[in-house]
């Protein structure tokens, strides 16, 4: 029987317009008045989707369109947060795609819709933001034609309907030629006539799927998922299936139901199959749990997540200055915030070091765990980070060793492809593709290892003078491709303890780039800038001028000092080597040696020079 339910996602690469079009079609249905104030993407709640303007966290929303309930998920953009996308996928049934009118299908694109084709989801592809100047729909279409065809979609999913749409203007159309460009009903219209009701098992009982997990502060663990049969009523009594053992974690009553209205959750008594619902009050479900009625016996297949590929250890901070700016400080403090993290995020894994007061936290790439210290950062959290490792496979065949590699795509003016060709093959890229793509720019395709893009974007945004722009996803894992050489040149290293002093910063700028300004404390073993040379160098920083009775015949000039190298935290965790770590408190990232006694230092230099 039909449910009057629908439920889809919004796919796209990161930037292509999806929180933006949930805006228009949050207005479109009549969701909030004409007069009311609302924030543009309105689904980026977090404070740091909207400072970085993308979307990190996978979010459900719903609204009625003549008498259909429709639950919308806004999924990341960005590989990084694949995660994310994958785990939601089984709770719906359609999919908008949405690809850029001028970029086309991007990396996250093909990631994600892989994903959906796979289960067989119904595809809706909106061209968008087809205002803009440099459109190229005919290719563009031709470009996402391919992209199915090479993906294995079935006939019936390579009929999609085609939509053209402004998300920021708050219009679509099924014709550019000749519609009338007003609102966005064509593209509702579409979605109620090719998006399927909702898919739900019929005559079982109450089980549900979790997909999501989050906290908040009056209700505690929120468990979003998918009713696949049955259905949920407040007070029923039911109890949490883990796949692998069919093992009973927990029994419990359903006290607290939730449905999702627009940007809110309102407390039902009732859900029924095929919606999208929230419960709350239980302790020990998680991801990929099933909730069920108490008869049902066994738990329902979880979709299988991609492996991580990067791994960062997180300590506690030991610099001299630690303590002074956080409130949780301590290993085991740490320990919880990982673990509560990995609980909720199926694709981050933590495991404690072996050595003492550190974890193992490995993820997708440097921005999903750059993204994770900010998070812990500003909740007051002090920690030691070191440097990025890519977590290596064997053969079970052949016992050879084996690397993650990614599939990269830079879009560059035409006058760096040069440069940017060269670096990349230094770092073992291999060229696949190159073609024009439009106003003097060229597009290229690289199969790289995951090793050689770390600390490479940067260096990219320098070589293209801040025009290129990188994406890549995970490709396959494939043999090991050699050494790839780190950072090129050494550091500056302090070997006082105090503060900055300009007269002392005015004779180290000559040796190289400088990361402190007069006045900030530093401590032996602390880096303040790059040297110019490929050497280490150990300076004193806090050096005073030495004053005496005698004055000089001229007056002493004004010391005027450039401008320090500002990094952001995920450019400093990607800058360092492997002796050296990131100390991350709620105010500062600074850049230290692993050990900060100079003796120490050397002992572990020769020590790692005996074992290469």
């Amino acid at each position: 029987m039909p449910n009057n339910i629908k439920n889809l996602a919004i796919i796209a690469h990161v930037d292509h317009g999806k929180t933006t079009l949930v805006d228009a079609l949050f207005k479109q249905s009549g969701l909030f008045r004409d007069n009311q104030q609302i924030e543009t993407c309105a689904m980026d709640y977090n404070d740091l989707e909207r400072e970085r303007g993308i979307t990190i966290l996978a979010k459900c929303t719903s609204f009625k369109w003549k008498g259909t309930k429709l639950n919308i998920v806004d999924t990341p953009g960005h590989a990084d947060f694949g995660g994310e996308v994958e785990r939601i996928l089984s709770m719906v049934d359609g999919a908008l795609v949405l690809v850029d009118a001028s970029e086309g299908p991007m990396p996250q694109t093909k990631f994600v819709l892989s994903k959906a084709l796979a289960l067989n989801i119904t595809p809706i592809v909106v061209v968008n933001k087809i205002d803009k100047s440099d459109t190229r729909v005919s290719e563009v279409l031709n470009e996402v034609f391919d992209l199915f065809i090479t993906l294995g979609a079935n006939d019936a999913q390579l009929d999609f309907p085609i939509i053209y749409a402004s998300g920021r203007n708050g219009w679509a159309v099924k014709n550019l030629e000749n519609d009338e460009r007003k609102d966005m009903t064509p593209l509702l219209e579409t979605i109620l006539e090719h998006v399927p009701d909702a898919s739900i098992i019929e005559n079982e009982p109450f089980k549900m799927l979790i997909t999501m997990l989050e906290y908040d502060h009056y209700l505690g663990r929120i468990l979003t998922g998918k009713i696949l049969s049955g259905t949920a009523k407040i007070n029923d009594s039911v109890h949490t299936l883990r796949l692998g053992g069919n093992s009973e974690i927990e029994k419990s009553r359903l006290t607290k139901l939730l449905t999702f209205e627009g940007l809110k959750r309102i407390p039902v008594e009732t859900a029924v199959a095929g919606d999208i619902v929230a419960i709350a009050g239980l302790e020990k479900a998680t991801v990929a749990d099933t909730i069920a009625a108490i008869e049902v016996t066994e738990p329902l297949h979880a979709i299988p997540i991609d492996p991580p590929t990067i791994s960062i250890t997180f300590s506690v901070n030991d610099s001299p200055l630690a303590g002074k700016e956080g409130k949780n400080l301590t290993s085991r403090v740490i320990g919880e915030r990982l673990f509560k993290e990995a609980e909720g995020n199926v694709s981050i894994t933590v495991k404690r070091s072996p050595q003492e007061e550190s974890y193992e936290v490995s993820g997708r790439g440097e921005l999903q765990l750059g993204i994770l210290i900010e998070t812990m950062r500003r909740e007051g959290f002090e920690l030691s980070i070191g440097r990025p490792r890519v977590l290596f496979h064997t053969d079970p065949n052949t016992g050879e060793k084996l690397e993650p590699i990614e599939e990269l795509y830079v879009d560059l003016d035409d006058e760096f492809t040069g440069t940017v060709i060269d670096k990349l093959i230094q770092r073992k890229g291999e060229m696949v593709d190159m073609r024009p793509s439009g106003g003097g720019k060229t597009r290229i395709k690289f199969l790289i290892p995951t090793r050689g893009l770390i600390g490479y974007y940067g260096e990219f945004l320098t070589d293209t003078r801040g025009s290129g722009i990188m994406n890549r996803s995970f490709h396959s894992y494939a043999p090991y491709k050699g050494t790839i050489e780190e950072r090129s040149r050494g550091v500056l290293v302090s070997i006082e303890n105090g503060k900055a002093v300009p007269y002392a910063l005015f004779f180290l700028k000559e040796r190289g780039t400088l990361f402190v300004n007069p006045g900030d404390p530093v401590y032996d073993g602390m880096i303040i800038g790059e040297h110019s040379r490929e050497n280490e160098l150990e300076v004193n920083p806090t050096k005073e001028k030495q004053l005496s009775n005698c004055r000089a015949a001229g007056k002493d000039e004004n010391i005027k000092l450039p401008n320090p190298r500002q990094m952001s935290l995920e450019q400093a965790i990607a800058y360092i080597k492997n002796d050296e770590i990131v100390e991350v408190t709620p105010k500062s990232i600074r850049l230290r040696k692993k050990y900060l006694d100079q003796t120490t230092r050397k002992k572990m230099s020769r020590a790692q020079e005996k074992l290469q």
